[in-house]
């Protein structure tokens, strides 16, 4: 592939997903899933709000934009493409047990996979996004 637009030298940013109740969602990434919160700004002639989370600064890492539309009364419908989040951990049934004392759901719990072997487990957040957990190292 010809580097002429620049592509190669291309990183991935952000992932957007929309949330109901932005405070829930923050303390969701942010105290049970360890993320920090970079940045949040509210947009009123907009009606919305942009909250990013992530485990390291925007300019070298991949982060998570939260987008609440202030007027959104149903919930949101995930759709038939998306499929999930992914994120690696050491231990995936230790990460599991700490996640589940925290209320968080767990609709499959940690485990080998069926076809693989790879150890993982899928949580979700509060507006039911799914995260898939990798084990790594």
């Amino acid at each position: 592939m010809s580097d002429t637009a620049g592509i190669a030298n291309a990183r991935f940013l952000h992932t957007m997903i929309r949330v109901m109740d932005l405070e829930k969602s923050l303390d969701f990434y942010t105290q049970k899933l360890g993320m920090k919160l970079i940045r949040k700004r509210d947009y009123p002639t907009g009606k919305f709000t942009l909250a990013f989370v992530g485990y390291g600064d925007e300019e070298d890492s991949t982060v998570i934009e939260l987008t609440h539309n202030w007027d959104q009364q149903e919930p949101y419908a995930h759709g038939g493409a998306f499929g999930h989040l992914a994120l690696g951990v050491p231990d995936v049934y230790k990460t599991c047990e700490q996640l589940a004392a925290a209320g968080v759901k767990i609709p499959r719990p940690a485990g080998p996979m069926a076809h693989g072997g790879t150890i993982i487990a899928f949580i979700e957040d509060p507006d039911g996004y799914k995260i898939e957990l990798v084990q790594r190292g």
